[in-house]
């Protein structure tokens, strides 16, 4: 009867969770598909909390006609305007005021060489509403069209914001496919099977669905921030991690097979073998993002859960929906190479074995030259450019940004791009009148006034986003006593300053977060400390390698301010990731009763190949990134490819098996592995981890 029971239920079991899964994708579905409706990516959704500018931009919402929607319309031709260029251009700007409601009659700044024509337009009839946003801005463009020679661009604030959409709007296809097509190409290699690619691949994309919809469900609930950038970091944390937690749950399931005959009870042993290694490390990333909780800037700050979201989604379904599946299949799926019952694989020397054994030999040589390689690469940070500027921030220049380059040719000595005060009402005279008398203004007049604050414009007479322009910015904010100054160049500083602020929060928290999880995981305080000082080694030399060719290589004329924290936050989250399978399978060596030195080698050895396959999506999955539009998402692609492969294939191999090696039982101080163990205790059962 116990033998039927247990047939009945290796049957059922995985039936059933394969009904729970339909049950669940059936719930996350009709959330899944409102993810997109919940996207933002306007001003607010990426300025920090607290700042001046954000201020602004919410002040401005209140205001009569809500958030304006500013524009700049450049009209230029080489030589000079005809008078047939001024006459196209008084004609459309007209249209625009007769289809649309502006707030006030544009008039044209002509420049002093005659070539160009500025027309800066305003409105308030989209308001806040994002979508009317982007079809005002594609209206004025389909209006102001260029011909005869007569060049036509349209810039200014909602046109740099309309041109990000189309960017991050492009993400989701493109991401998508070029992330699966990736991973699929190696896992056909990895796994050399005709079939067995699909199963990892399909279940992780399920995982996907999943996310969506359970991110849907915490904005809804907690109002967390849904950015497309956040999305797009989501979509490749859950294929790429859950793809490497495949990698190590199908690897231990395939080692089973060969010694238990059903693959129910294979998979079983399996997941009970490597299922507390990938729970830990699922558990360790997710922590390391969530800590970027304690960040100010809202796009950090919403990334934490959403990172989260996806790499539990993966964890969840790599755990039930992969193993049921392969259950279900048996054998059969690993075909040509099917991993028959009592049969065992062909010894054959691996890279991994060889590279063990060089870091056996001569630990503290290896780890010493290791240690002076990720130091020199990491002096490479020093040549990292400045911060990103707005016109630099896209891959392609976009239209929006071709017109403020424009502007700053044709004229020089003054700014296209206003500073906008929001200040009480009934101090809205002495506000004019101190903005004027500050150094670097050209210009102020008083716009829009309601619910007890008025709108003040302000012109610099320094271009946009220069160090001129930013001392005009802080003397206005020191100047203007309870008043707001804010706008693009303003949003600029305060990005810049809260980036550093959240680095200096945020860094110590994950650093202390991630070493107390892995003091109790490994139950010891050097291994701790060892892989924490490896993966920080690993994100200096990534960012140093970045900054050896972000300029001379790529062209990029700035680093994104959040390159630091971002690139911090997944490096350690994710290093501490492939250390904790590395450690396990050492701890689980050294407590079946092996030396120290030769512990560290059988986990290389065992688990080597592992790491280096899922380290390889993994960078894969985020060098996708580097494909995408905007420089951010390009120059965080590459520090984390990068970072990964140093991790997987410099670190894990030679580093921390060297330094496993050189430090011998003193690795697992003070835990009670760390002492010589009695000679009876050899001949017990090993323990189970």
């Amino acid at each position: 009867m116990g033998a039927g029971l247990t047939q009945s239920r290796r049957r059922a079991l995985p039936w059933l969770v394969l009904a729970l899964w339909v049950a669940v994708l059936a719930v996350a579905a009709p959330f899944a598909g409102k993810l997109a409706d919940v996207t933002r990516d306007g001003v607010t959704d990426y300025l920090p909390a607290n700042a001046n500018s954000t201020q602004v931009a919410k002040l401005q919402e209140r205001l009569p006609g809500g958030e304006s929607t500013e524009l700049v319309l450049v009209y230029q031709r080489d030589g000079a305007l005809t008078a047939t260029d001024r006459a196209t251009a008084e004609r459309q700007i007209g249209q625009i005021a007769a289809e649309h409601e502006l707030t006030d009659t544009p008039k044209g700044v002509p420049s002093e060489d005659g070539t160009t024509l500025m027309y800066p337009v305003s409105s308030n009839e989209p308001g806040a509403d994002e979508e009317l946003r982007n079809a005002f801005v594609d209206d004025v463009r389909e209006t102001a069209r260029s011909a005869d020679g007569l060049t036509v661009e349209v810039g200014g604030p909602g046109a740099v914001i309309r041109d990000s959409k189309k960017v991050y709007d492009s993400l989701d296809g493109p991401l998508l496919y070029t992330t699966v097509a990736v991973v699929a190409v190696l896992l056909i290699l990895i796994y050399r099977s005709p079939v067995l690619w699909l199963i990892p691949l399909i279940v992780a994309g399920i995982a996907d669905y999943l996310s969506m919809g359970v991110a849907y469900g915490l904005n809804q609930a907690f109002g967390t921030s849904i950015s497309g950038a956040g999305t797009a970091i989501m979509t490749i944390l859950v294929l790429g991690a859950g793809t490497d937690y495949a990698l190590l749950i199908v690897s231990r399931y395939r080692e089973e097979l060969r010694r238990i005959e059903h693959p129910y009870d294979a998979m079983k042993a399996a997941l009970r073998g490597c299922g507390p290694a990938v729970i830990a490390s699922s558990g360790t990333v997710a922590v390391g993002l969530l800590c970027l909780l304690a960040a100010d800037l809202n796009s950090n700050r919403g990334m934490g859960p959403l990172g989260t979201v996806g790499v539990l989604c993966a964890l969840i379904a790599m755990l039930s929906l992969l193993p049921a599946i392969l259950v279900l299949v048996g054998r059969r799926v690993f075909w040509p190479l099917i991993p028959a019952f009592g049969s065992t694989p062909k010894e054959r020397r691996s890279l991994f074995s060889a590279m063990g054994s060089s870091a056996g030999r001569r630990p503290v040589t290896v780890l010493v030259a290791g240690a002076l390689a990720l130091g020199a690469l990491a002096l490479g940070a020093l040549n990292l450019p400045g911060d990103l500027k707005q016109e630099d921030a896209f891959v392609d220049r976009p239209e929006s940004v071709s017109a403020m380059v424009t502007l700053a040719d044709a004229y020089p000595d003054s700014s296209s791009q206003p500073i906008t005060v929001m200040t009480p009402a009934d101090r809205a005279a002495a506000t004019l009148a101190a903005a004027t008398s500050t150094e670097g203004v050209a210009s102020a007049h008083v716009g829009r006034t309601g619910e007890g604050w008025t709108e003040v414009s302000v012109n610099a007479s320094a271009l946009p986003q220069t160090d001129a322009e930013t001392r005009t910015i802080k003397s206005l904010r020191d100047k203007l006593d309870g008043s707001f100054v804010g706008g693009p160049s303003a949003q600029q500083i305060d990005l810049e300053k809260t980036n550093a602020r959240d680095q200096k929060v945020v860094v110590p928290i994950v650093l202390l977060a991630v070493l107390l999880i892995l003091i109790g995981l490994l139950r010891s305080l050097v291994a701790p400390l060892m892989l924490v000082a490896a993966v920080v080694a690993v994100w200096g030399a990534s960012l140093g390698i970045g900054g050896l060719v972000f300029e001379p290589l790529f062209g990029f004329q700035g680093t994104d301010p959040a390159l630091g924290l971002l690139s911090f936050v997944f490096l350690v989250a994710l290093g501490v990731d492939y250390g904790i399978f590395l450690m396990h399978r050492m701890r689980e060596e050294s407590l079946g009763g092996a030396e120290p030195a030769e512990a560290a080698l059988t986990a290389l050895r065992t688990t080597g190949g592992v790491i280096a396959s899922a380290g390889l999506v993994l960078a894969a999955t985020f060098a996708v990134l580097m494909n995408m539009g905007l420089v951010s998402l390009v120059q965080l692609g590459f520090v984390i490819a990068v970072g990964v492969l140093l991790d997987t294939f410099l670190v894990r191999t030679y580093l921390v098996t060297s330094a496993s090696v050189a430090l011998g039982r003193k690795v697992w101080w003070p835990g009670r592995m760390a002492k010589a163990p009695e000679p009876e205790v050899l001949l017990r059962e090993p323990e189970r981890v």
